[in-house]
C-alpha cells in the first residue's frame, strides 16, 4: 500500500515537473517567435521611421484654444508593423517610439505618456482581428472602427492627463472649449493614418515577405 502510495507521488511529482517544462518550453518558443533577431532589426527601423517622421509635426487648426494639437505621421509605421508583424510587436515599437520622444522633447514625459495610450488603443483593434481574419473588408472595418475607439481614448487621456498636468487649474474650462477641435482633430489623424497604412502595406508586406521573417 505504502508503496503505491509512495509510486502515485512520484508519479504527479513527475507530472507537475514535465507541466512545467511545457509551459518554459512554450513561453521560451513564443518569445523566441516575437523577438527574432530579423523581427528585432525590423522593429528597430519602425521605431526610428516612427520617431523621425513624428518629428515632422504641423498644426492644421492655428486657431483652436488647444495649442499642442499637431498632426503627424509617425503612427503609420506603428499600425504597419502591428498589422506586419502583431499587436505585442506594434506595442513595443510605440513604447520604444514615445521614450526616444521623451529624451527629445520638452513635455517632461505627459504627451509622450499620453500618446501611448492613444495609439496602444489605435493600433490593437485591428492588428488582433488581423491575425485571424485577412482581407480587404476586415481590415477597413476594423480600421473605421478603432478611429472612433483612438478618437475617445485620446479626449480621456487629453482630460485626464495632459490638460490637468499642462493647465492646472484651467484645465477643465479649456477642454470644453475646446472639445470639437479635439475630436475633430483625433478623426483626421486617425483617418488619414488609417489610409496611409492601408495605401502602403500591400506593397511592403510583399517586400518584408522576401526577407521570411
Amino acid at each position: 500500500m505504502k508503496k503505491q502510495i509512495n509510486y502515485q507521488k512520484k508519479t504527479q511529482e513527475t507530472l507537475c515537473l514535465e507541466n512545467r517544462k511545457d509551459v518554459k518550453t512554450s513561453m521560451k518558443s513564443r518569445i523566441e517567435k516575437h523577438f527574432s533577431a530579423k523581427r528585432i532589426a525590423l522593429m528597430a527601423i519602425f521605431v526610428a521611421l516612427s520617431f523621425t517622421v513624428s518629428l515632422l509635426s504641423f498644426s492644421i487648426f492655428p486657431t483652436s484654444p488647444v495649442f499642442f494639437l499637431e498632426l503627424d505621421f509617425g503612427n503609420v509605421f506603428i499600425l504597419l508593423i502591428s498589422f506586419l508583424l502583431g499587436p505585442v510587436e506594434g506595442v513595443v515599437v510605440c513604447i520604444l517610439k514615445e521614450l526616444f520622444r521623451m529624451l527629445a522633447g520638452s513635455t517632461g514625459g505627459v504627451g509622450e505618456i499620453a500618446n501611448m495610450i492613444t495609439t496602444c488603443s489605435f493600433i490593437l483593434l485591428p492588428s488582433i482581428v488581423y491575425q485571424f481574419k485577412k482581407g480587404l473588408p476586415t481590415v477597413i472595418l476594423t480600421l473605421l472602427g478603432t478611429c472612433i475607439i483612438g478618437t475617445v481614448a485620446a479626449l480621456l487621456s487629453n482630460r485626464f492627463i495632459t490638460f490637468p498636468l499642462f493647465l492646472k487649474d484651467a484645465a477643465v474650462e479649456v477642454f470644453y472649449n475646446g472639445f470639437w477641435f479635439i475630436v475633430a482633430f483625433n478623426l483626421i489623424k486617425t483617418f488619414s493614418i488609417s489610409v496611409l497604412t492601408l495605401l502602403l502595406y500591400k506593397r511592403l508586406s510583399n517586400f518584408i515577405k522576401t526577407f521570411r521573417i
